[in-house]
């Protein structure tokens, strides 16, 4: 059962107002200097974006890159608030960033998908922040792992943190996959189902990796009724000192959100509701099915375990699970499924498959 805490609707953030969607929070990678971020900022708000985001600390793989401005940063995002009215964002990483973001008075800060798998940062940042009424948005943890991202929340809502959202941003893969990060849309999805009161935004520039995939990826958070995007946005791409490929300028971005599909969350149609039901009605039986299927197929797991522990015989046969998961892929292929999708899946059964056996 999931723990519940108390979350501020964000339509009493004073940032947002929903309808409509997406709310956007916009802005470079970095603030890599006081032109380059003002320049930024004019053009967004040009385009009717009020909420400012840029990285003044910057957590990169390797030393030696640009690791962000720092503190003197924060003065260009304070110009930002005073000459153009934007409440302004960053990311925080450990207690000394919340305590100058504080000072320097940001408006909202988020946990980049590192610091959130990181519980002994993520509890040093709430303490930072106990009982402000600063809004803190959360991204993902880098792995799959539903449950950190969730201990994230209930860590900062333990401080009196009320302003919570969510920021779906994909997860790490060893797979080569046309994405930055694989998209892995079942945990938002699965976010919301538990907690359909915390608010939830999407990062298409960190999930795509390159401009191309931008806005394909947007309008998936939109199908998936997320409220928002957090986008990165350049005066001049091709000159950013981080992450240039998948930053957008002002202009490229209004084209993408003009160009968004925004479909309402319910309707009051009764053709089209019943026409829902009934379609619901039968993706309750296939979900029977699938059950009974799983189980039936873990029935004779633990035959095969019985029959592995008489003849001494290890529990994973690499070889075999490697003809398992070709045929799989290859059935996918045939019905025009993912095949990534459905290696996942079969993964999934096989660990439950073996910890049977283990019994």
């Amino acid at each position: 059962m999931a723990a519940k805490f108390d979350i501020t609707p964000l339509n009493d953030w004073g940032f947002f107002h929903l309808p409509p969607r997406p709310c956007v929070v916009a802005g470079p990678c970095s603030a890599e200097s006081e032109e380059q971020v003002m320049e930024t900022a004019r053009g967004l708000k040009a385009i009717g974006i009020n909420v400012f985001r840029a990285g003044i600390w910057k957590p990169r793989t390797h030393p030696g890159c640009f690791e962000g401005a720092g503190v003197p940063g924060l003065k260009w995002m304070q110009k930002v608030r005073k000459e153009y009215g934007m409440r302004i964002c960053t990311e925080v990483a450990n207690e000394r960033h919340v305590f100058e973001c504080l000072k320097h008075g940001v408006d909202m800060v988020w946990l980049g998908a590192r610091t959130t798998a990181n519980p002994f940062l993520v509890q040093e940042i709430a303490e930072a922040l106990r009982d402000t009424d600063i809004p803190v948005l959360v991204k993902n943890p880098v792995n799959p792992d539903l449950d950190l991202w969730i201990g994230a929340f209930e860590r900062l809502a333990a401080q009196g943190v009320r302003k919570l959202g969510a920021i779906h941003r994909g997860v790490s893969s060893v797979s080569k996959i046309k994405y930055r990060n694989l998209p892995q849309w079942e945990m938002a999805v699965e976010l919301r189902s538990r907690y359909p009161e915390l608010p939830m935004f999407a990062d298409p520039s960190h999930m795509g990796g390159k401009r191309e995939y931008l806005f394909e990826l947007s309008q998936r958070a939109m199908d998936l009724g997320l409220d928002g995007l957090m986008i990165e946005s350049h005066c001049n791409p091709s000159c950013a000192l981080s992450d240039a490929a998948q930053q957008l300028t002002p202009s490229a971005l209004i084209e993408l959100l003009e160009g968004l599909v925004v479909r309402d969350a319910v309707t009051s149609d009764e053709a089209f509701n019943e026409k829902l039901s009934r379609l619901r009605a039968q993706i309750d039986v296939l979900d029977e099915n699938l059950i009974f299927t799983l189980a039936s197929r873990m029935k004779v797991s633990r035959s095969i375990g019985d029959l592995k522990k008489e003849n001494s015989v290890a529990i994973v046969q690499p070889s075999r699970w490697d003809e398992v998961l070709d045929k799989a892929a290859a059935s996918a292929a045939a019905y025009g499924l993912d095949t990534e999708f459905i290696k996942r899946i079969f993964n999934t059964i096989h660990e439950a498959s073996v910890a049977e056996q283990n019994k």
